[in-house]
Parts: C-alpha cells; structure tokens; sequence
C-alpha cells in the first residue's frame, strides 16, 4: 500500500484531477457574519467593530454596516448615515435606519438636521409621525396649527401612546382643543381596550365632577360586579357614571351574563347615551361568548354608536340568533369600509335570500363569487356554480427560462434574501423579499415565485403567487411540498391528504424548519408537549425531542394529532382545524346552544386567529383538492352542521396540546 501523501501535496493532487475544494472562506465569512450578529445582540461595539473588517464584500455586509449605526446612533455624525443611505437606497435597512436616525434627533430636538432627512409620510409609526408633527410645530403659526389638528386624531386610542406625542397632547389640552369630553372618550377606549393603566390615569386627572380616585377605583377592581350590584358611586357626577361603566365593562368582560342583573337594576340611574353605552357593551361581551342572549341584548343598545368590533359582533349574535332581518339590518348599518369585506358580502347575499329577495340576492354573490376565498366559494356554491368555479379556474403559469432565473437569482437585494434564509435569518430575509415583491406585476410576481419554489422558499414563493391580480398561478399558490411524506402521513392515519395540506400551508407555508414564538415546531407546527403525547400513543419508544422538526416525523405525529381530533369531534373538519389551532377544550366550549350550520359556527368563534385559521384551510382543502384532481365536494358539506357539545368532552388527557 502507499504512505499517503502529505496534506499540502495531496491538496494539489486534488486540484489537478479538478475535484472541488470546500469553499473555506465564504464559510468562514458566513461565520463571520453569524459572530457579528450576535455581537449586535449584545450591544458589544468592540466585537463588532473587530469583525467588521473581514465582512467587507459580504454579500451581507449592509447589515453588518447597519449594526454599526444603530450601536452607536445617537452619537453618529450626519454625514455617515446619509452615506449609508446612499449606498443602500430602496433597501429596508435604509428605510429602517431613516427612521431610526429621525427618532434620535426627535429625541434630542435636533430639527435643523431632523428637517433635511424627514419625509412626511411614514406610515403607521406613531412615533415617527408625531416627531414630524413637533418638527412642523416649530414652523410658522397656519403650520404649527395644522400639525396641531393632525395630532389630535392620534389621542384617541385605547392603547398607550409613545413619548413623542405627548408635547403635541400636552399642547391641546393646554389650548383647550382637547376638551373633557375628549379626555372621556378616550377613558373608555382604555377601559374597552382592557388597558386598565391608561384608564385609570386618565381618570384621576379628570376635573373634579368627572375624576375617579385611585381609592375608587381600587374598590371597584377587586370585584367589579360586585360594586355594579351594589351601586354605591356617586350617581350625580359625570365621574361616578363613568365609574359604574367601567364596574361594568370589567366585570362583563369575563361574565356579561353574570352581570345582567347588576346592570339592569342599575342601568336607569344613567342618562340615556351613557344607558346605550352600556347596554352596547354588555351584549358585545356576551356575543363574543356566545350567549344566546346577545342579540335581545344588542336590540336594547339600538341607536347606540358601536365601533367596528361591535359592528361585526352585532352580525354575529345575529346569525347565532336566526335572527335574519337584523343580520341584514347590522350589515346595512356597517361603514362601506367594513361592509365590502367578503364575510359581510356573504352575510348580506344570505339574509336577502332569506327575505325573498332572490334577485338581488344573486347579484350581490356574483359581485364576488370569482374571488379566491371562504366566502367566495360558498356564494358560488349558493349560486348553483361551485364545481363550475372549481373545474374553470384558469391557471396561466410564467414557465420563465433558465436565463431569467439566473438574473433575477443574480440580483443583490435576492442574494441577500437567499443568504438571510440560509442562515436562518427568517424575519429579515422575509423584509428583504417582501421590498423585492412591492408593487411588482403580474409577471415579475410569477417569476419571483418560481425562484422561490425553486430555492425551497416555499413560505415566500406561496406568499408572491397570491398578490397577482389578473393572471394566477394556482399551481404556485397551492403548491405540494414533501408530497410524498404528506401521501404517506394521509395514507398512515387515514386522513384526507388535502386536509393536511391545507393545515400545512396555513401553519407554516411549507417551511420545514420554522419555529413559531411560542415553540411550535416544523411543517405542522407541533408543540413539544403535543409532540410528546402523539409519541406515546404510538408507541414509539424511539422518540427524541430532537426529531419533532424532521419532515417525515412532523408531518406523521401533526397527521396522527388532527385525526385523533377528528374523530373525537363528529369528524367535521372546521370542529378538528379549530381545535388543532386554539385547542380541543376550546373547540368543544364553543359548541353551546342548538345545532348550528358549519359557516355560521366559523363564523362566531371568538378568537380572530382561529376564525381566520379555520376559514384558510377550508379554502386550502378544495384548492388542494383541485389540485390533486379529487372529486368535488362542496365547502358548505365540509361544514356541515354542527351540534352542540355532547357526551365526548376533551380528552384530559391531552392537557397540554397544541392549543390549550
């Protein structure tokens, strides 16, 4: 046998008959990279700055160049952030790296410099916006005015607001243009909001006839239904009124039909609006826990303004109620910016059905039984066309060749996207590619997505194909990753393939390694506690935490955990997704009172996540069934009806599971 040769000749050895080396440096400098992204967590400058060097020509190395700034932002000089901005225009670490810097000099009421960099529209950042209203606040007097009076719509909020507004807050009150009453409307938007701080600070610095005592106020929390019953506030001031509603509000936020009694018995010491008031938010409260009483109760706060969560629970109650004249009369009273959304259309479409208004029942579905959701598939199915809908759906894939993949894969805002995922940098990969995508058109939609696909960026591929708006991909947009293992989990536990598909898509768009922030794991999204139980109940003794994100054992045990649940709720999947979303104990509280058509119980869950979960994999399921072919099914027979909770209460033993 021959003595090997040394490293270094055997290297070169390597080299002539042209086998690839490992690509040390580029590893190393995505170690690098890793090493300064920790040292930024830290808030260690000197480990970063140490690092910097050998990052320069990283593919990342804007962030690296961004951590620098933000470590050290208040002190950076002007010119080297506009530099930096130069450099990387367009990118979401300049945008956020603008509006950082902006703050700072907010902060340190710097608004010569503040007053070069600043553009008037920033979105939905408060504090951003209200640093450019004290910027404006130091111009000419119509200037400082109209920022004035942009500020004053901000105050009314039940959540607290940032520092930054509070000068422009302190400036109308001072003025008078915030007034008592404004003060009182946004106590109870705290109050509503559950934001007890906030209310209560609101309220002790109220005048004298509308204050609260932080005394009162004390009495009260300690058992707010108790107080309402008793009654003991000062009746004849506009502070003991507002007390006794927010006695109310807290004690009806856990049991509004437990308080029924209290607040009836006290309810005509109020004057009329404030009777109103609070007639509105007791059957609010009980509609979210669907009291059959709720929509009586709603009918007693008539003429009362509701905001928009009241608006759709006044739709809600109603529908639990069969109470069709007042689900169109709720609807109708929505603003046309809530109305136009498909659920309220649908709603609408039902209740003029109901009513005999069969004609323009009809044209209100054709307005939108061509879109792609829960509520577009079931106006189809009520206009007689819901297999039509299905069998015509046109699918125009791009098919882009192997030379515009490689540009677009080519482009450094792409690369830098790819890198990010690669490294398991998801929420900024995600920023990177949602810049990439903004406001493309249909074609360059397609062919984002397809090099998404093709990389494995299922969730972002998935994500692109749904923003086209003339020409669609479904192929994309409904796309089978892991087929085989999904084939094999369906086949195993004996589930419908399309049915896990659909859970897939809406959990984790096919990403196989995500983790969610409360720990879900993996394609199916388990938790470890559920991931434990299905273990043992199949007997698998070779079981290792460790294996709960590997793609054949996450989708068996998530297959494994929803048919177990299926079986356990009448085998009714908007029973089984729900209770794999928000937990089994959760699902079955939800099935009080009499039988109820499947789309009217979707309809009133009273979680928001779980509503919307539940209604996208439905719709996932008869896309996925298209997709694979599968004889039609109609969305309104997958719902069925569901009947009230019966002898087959949650398993205890499965405490600790997905959901609850």
């Amino acid at each position: 046998m021959p003595r090997p040769l040394p490293i270094a000749l055997a290297l070169i050895a390597l080299v002539i008959v042209g086998v690839a080396l490992p690509a040390a440096p580029a590893a190393a400098s995505d170690a690098d990279f890793l090493a300064a992204r920790a040292a930024f967590d830290r808030g260690d400058r000197a480990r970063l700055e140490a690092l910097a060097p050998k990052l320069s020509g990283h593919i990342l190395e804007t962030y690296v160049e961004f951590w620098r700034l933000k470590l050290r932002l208040e002190t950076a000089g002007d010119d080297e952030v506009r530099a930096f901005l130069a450099r990387w225009p367009g990118t979401p670490l300049a945008e956020r790296l603008r509006a950082d810097w902006l703050k700072s000099l907010g902060k340190r009421g710097l608004w010569n410099v503040f007053a070069i960099d600043w553009m008037p529209a920033s979105g939905d950042d408060v504090e951003l916006t209200c640093y450019g209203l004290q910027y404006r606040t130091q111009q000419d007097r119509q200037e400082r005015d109209a920022a004035l009076a942009a500020a004053k719509p901000l105050w009314f909020t039940g959540q607290a607001t940032p520092d930054a507004c509070e000068p422009l807050f302190a400036t109308l009150l001072a003025k008078g243009d915030l007034g008592t009453d404004d003060r009182r409307a946004r106590f109870r938007l705290a109050t509503e909001a559950g934001n007890v701080r906030l209310a209560q600070s609101i309220a002790v610095d109220l005048p004298p006839d509308d204050r609260i005592t932080a005394r009162e106020f004390a009495h009260v929390d300690t058992d707010p239904g108790r107080a309402l019953g008793k009654g003991d506030f000062r009746w004849k001031q506009q502070g003991g009124r507002e007390l006794a509603l927010y006695a109310l509000e807290r004690a009806a936020r856990n049991d509004a039909a437990g308080v029924r009694d209290s607040w009836e018995k006290q309810r005509d010491r109020l004057p009329s609006a404030d009777r109103l008031y609070g007639n509105a938010r007791i059957a609010y409260h009980a509609a979210r826990q669907l009291n059959p009483q709720a929509n009586a109760w709603y009918r007693e706060a008539a003429g009362a303004p509701l905001n928009e969560a009241q608006q759709q629970w006044r739709v809600r109650a109603a529908l639990r109620a069969g109470a069709w004249p007042d689900v169109l009369a709720a609807v109708d009273a929505m603003p046309a910016a809530t109305a136009v959304d498909p659920a309220w259309r649908y709603w609408r479409a039902r209740a003029l059905a109901v009513a005999g208004r069969a004609d323009e029942a009809d044209a209100a579905y054709k307005a939108f039984a061509a879109e792609f959701n829960f509520y577009a598939l079931l106006a189809a199915e009520a206009l007689g066309a819901g297999a039509e809908k299905m069998r015509d759906l046109t699918s125009a894939p791009l098919s882009p060749g192997p030379d515009a993949l490689a540009a677009f894969g080519a482009r450094p805002d792409v690369r830098r996207a790819v890198k990010l995922a690669e490294l398991d940098l998801r929420p900024e990969s995600q920023r990177e590619w949602v810049a990439i995508v903004r406001g493309q058109p249909d074609g360059a939609l397609l062919l984002a997505a397809e090099y998404a696909r093709r990389q494995g960026l299922y969730d972002r591929a998935i994500n692109t194909a749904e923003r086209t708006r003339a020409r669609h991909d479904f192929g994309l947009r409904y796309q089978v990753p892991y087929r085989e293992h999904f084939a094999a989990a369906a086949r195993d536990n004996d589930v419908d393939v399309t049915l896990l598909l659909g859970i897939a898509r809406q959990e984790s768009r096919f990403a196989p390694d995500i983790v969610s922030s409360a720990g879900a794991v993996g394609l199916m999204q388990l938790m470890p506690p559920t991931a434990r139980w299905v273990a043992k109940q199949m007997n698998r003794a070779d079981w290792r935490p460790a294996q709960i994100g590997d793609v054949a054992t996450n989708t068996q045990f998530g297959a494994f955990y929803f048919k177990y649940w299926l079986d356990r709720l009448e085998r009714m999947p908007a029973l089984a997704a729900a209770a794999y979303n928000a937990g089994p104990n959760r699902a079955q509280a939800w099935r009080n009172g009499a039988p109820l058509e499947g789309a009217i119980w979707v309809e009133t869950i009273p979680f928001n996540e779980t509503r919307d979960y539940v209604k996208k994999v439905l719709a996932n399921t008869m896309f996925y069934a298209r997709e694979l072919q599968q004889p039609y099914v109609a969305l309104s027979v997958r719902l069925g009806t569901v009947p009230p909770r019966g002898a087959g209460a949650a398993d205890p033993a499965v405490a600790a599971t997905n959901g609850n």
